[in-house]
């Protein structure tokens, strides 16, 4: 089986709750539950590295929590360093406060470690509204950097449209797109 055959097969039988009026589909890859087999990693690092033309990347950005799974075998597999968007602050020099909102949460998220005018590429678990991207996009351009590339794994809405359309210059790509009609997900070719 292929890695994206691999990947929809997995989305396929994820389970949905709500949060308020808000669907949420439990998977591995966006949640850590269950357990991520290493042929689900395995097939978005082989969809994801073959996006990139690594020559114009600096830099692997990741937002915890999946990102520390997901981006770390991107980073050695490409020999480029990482940086995960934290949830808590160190207070270190250049540290970057972030606030986000999601659908379903709203809170702060820190950056550090980001260099003037290095090229960023983002791997993101899953993209529903982009407030998320859109709030880790601003905090590097604080920090002086350039987001070249968003690549998330699962695209849920509209909020990748969105965000392509805000933001022209920089490419944005999904490994696979999903709707939520209540607590049915489709996967959309």
């Amino acid at each position: 089986m292929d890695a994206l055959s691999r990947l929809r097969e997995s989305l396929s039988k994820a389970p949905v709750m709500w949060k308020g009026d808000y669907p949420y589909f439990i998977h591995p890859i966006t949640d850590g539950v269950p357990r991520l087999e290493p042929e689900i990693l395995s097939a978005v690092l082989q969809l994801s590295s073959k996006l990139v033309e690594w020559e114009n990347i600096d830099l692997v950005l990741g937002i915890e929590a999946m990102g520390l799974p997901l981006c770390a075998p991107l980073s050695i597999e490409a020999s480029k360093p990482l940086v995960v968007a934290r949830k808590r602050s160190y207070g270190l020099d250049g540290e970057v406060v972030i606030d986000q909102t999601t659908g379903y949460s709203k809170g702060e998220m820190y950056l550090n470690d980001i260099s003037k005018d290095e090229r960023i590429l983002i791997l993101d678990d899953v993209l529903s509204t982009g407030g998320t991207i859109r709030s880790v996009i601003d905090g590097v351009k604080r920090a002086g950097a350039t987001v070249v590339q968003v690549i998330t794994v699962i695209e849920k809405g509209p909020g990748l449209a969105v965000l392509q359309k805000e933001m022209p210059d920089i490419k944005f790509d999904s490994l696979i797109k999903v709707e939520m009609d209540g607590s049915n997900i489709t996967i959309m070719d």
